[in-house]
């Protein structure tokens, strides 16, 4: 590529606190694969572990004196945007953001996103506010959650139910609301405390 253009291109990746393309390229020195650099756009205040897997068409933001935190073998499909503007975000091991996209803001007074290891964020959903994301957990479908508390368990693939992470499945909003282990809430529009039931309920335990 001619160097013009590539300096064109990274201009406006400077100014707005963004790493250039080559830098970009740059993070496969810790075995984190970006399939497209010219479409991925990495803040340079982002903390970034190894063997993490970046889809084209990824925004992973940070305001400089906000904190952002991305562990490793993580894999983030296209369209996942994760922003941290005025709060933190903080994200383990091995976790899934999309498909389908996933959006992360930490935009408001008081806002902490933290992510454990190992969960599954997939279908459009979208993360703000007071929110922790315990190891393990699940939020399928286009919903919205706000300062939500999903306790952290065994894995989706589990045998017993019982034992699983929370998980919030369905389609609207969720605020406020905290699941324990083996905890879901199926919504369509909205998510209510009193609709939660055991994982077991849609998921009947395999007898032996």
């Amino acid at each position: 590529m001619r160097l013009d253009l590539l300096a064109a291109l990274d201009a406006p990746r400077r100014s707005a606190g963004l790493l250039t393309v080559e830098e970009v390229l740059a993070l496969g020195d810790s075995g984190n694969v970006i399939y497209d650099p010219f479409s991925v756009l990495i803040s340079r205040h982002l903390r970034i572990g190894e063997g993490n897997v970046i889809h084209p068409c990824v925004t992973l933001t940070c305001a400089a004196t906000a904190e952002f935190q991305l562990g490793s073998r993580n894999i983030l499909h296209t369209g996942t945007l994760l922003a941290a503007e005025t709060g933190s975000i903080v994200i383990g091991d091995g976790n899934q953001f999309g498909e389908g996209g996933f959006t992360a803001k930490a935009n408001r007074a008081g806002a902490r996103i933290t992510v454990g290891d190992g969960g599954r964020y997939l279908g459009g959903a979208s993360v703000f506010g007071e929110s922790v994301l315990g190891s393990g957990t699940q939020v399928l479908g286009a919903i919205t959650v706000d300062s939500c508390q999903l306790a952290a368990g065994a894995a989706f693939s589990d045998p017993d139910p019982d034992l699983r992470a929370a998980v919030l499945k369905g389609s609207g909003t969720a605020r406020g609301l905290a699941l324990g282990v083996g905890q879901v809430i199926l919504g369509n529009g909205g998510f209510r405390a009193e609709d939660v039931k055991p994982q077991a309920f849609y998921h009947p335990k395999v007898k032996s």
